[in-house]
């Protein structure tokens, strides 16, 4: 949207964008079952194709896409939580690794990548992740292994710490080709951008759609908790007022922005 493309589907209208949110319950139905308060802070993902994007004052949700805010964040720490947590949690689940198999994760600088490397260390997975060079201590603090120089070459960098291949890969930068042959044969790939690969070395492609993890209160629940016991890192880059969020989304099309950027309404 942001770049004047359009979905491959209708819209409803207004069209309001925005995956993700904190805030405290204003309102709970009457027939509705749930050990939510008024006034609990909680957090969730939204669809904005189904008419519930994030960037308004108030939203009515299924209880069962709303969880409680981790009780070690603020919420606009929490804010940033729900789309990128969950979507990272669906590649590890796609994935399918063990504990002491092999991971790369490209762009794991970040917010998915990031939380691609801390869930999987929690997991006992061995990580090997790629930076630039400013962002090598940053993706080492998160948890990584081994960091690896980021760039066009990255299957070659990742073989020459993993000779035979790492068992899956969580390809956050979409480098697609270019990073497919740093998984060995038989391994698995995670693409957030729906790429099918082309069938080589029976490797197993997964394309990962946050959009299937909505509702799953559960999981969302779950990544809140591992907020509060210091396995998920919460980032905040920068927060804006409602007036300033043209400002905030070209802020993201330049990029380098490490964290997340958080509208406050």
């Amino acid at each position: 949207l942001r770049v004047g493309k359009k979905f491959d589907q209708p819209n409803p209208e207004p069209f309001i964008v925005g995956m993700d949110l904190a805030g405290h319950i204003d309102e709970i139905g009457p027939e509705t079952k749930t050990d939510f308060d008024i006034g609990d802070p909680v957090i969730a993902m939204t669809l904005p194709r189904e008419g519930l994007g994030s960037y308004r004052e108030n939203i009515v949700l299924p209880v069962d896409a709303v969880s409680p805010a981790p009780k070690t964040a603020s919420l606009v720490e929490a804010s940033t939580l729900s789309m990128n947590a969950l979507t990272a949690r669906q590649s590890l689940d796609q994935l399918g690794l063990t504990a002491g198999q092999t991971i790369g994760v490209t762009g794991a600088a970040g917010c998915y990548g990031g939380y691609v490397v801390q869930l999987a260390k929690a997991e006992g997975l061995r990580v090997i992740a790629d930076s630039s060079t400013e962002d090598k201590q940053l993706v080492t603090d998160l948890g990584a292994d081994v960091v690896v120089p980021r760039g066009d070459d990255i299957s070659e960098q990742i073989r020459n710490v993993v000779p035979e291949g790492v068992d899956g890969l969580a390809d956050g930068s979409v480098q697609n080709e270019l990073s497919v042959g740093a998984i060995r044969d038989g391994g698995s790939f995670a693409s957030v951008r729906y790429w099918r690969g082309t069938g080589e070395r029976d490797i197993k492609f997964h394309s990962t759609s946050v959009s299937d993890y909505f509702q799953r209160y559960e999981l969302l629940n779950e990544l809140s908790k591992q907020v509060e016991e210091g396995i998920l890192t919460l980032r905040v880059a920068e927060t804006f007022s409602a007036e300033q969020a043209t400002e905030a989304h070209q802020k993201l099309e330049a990029g380098g922005i490490r964290g997340r950027c958080v509208i406050l309404l």
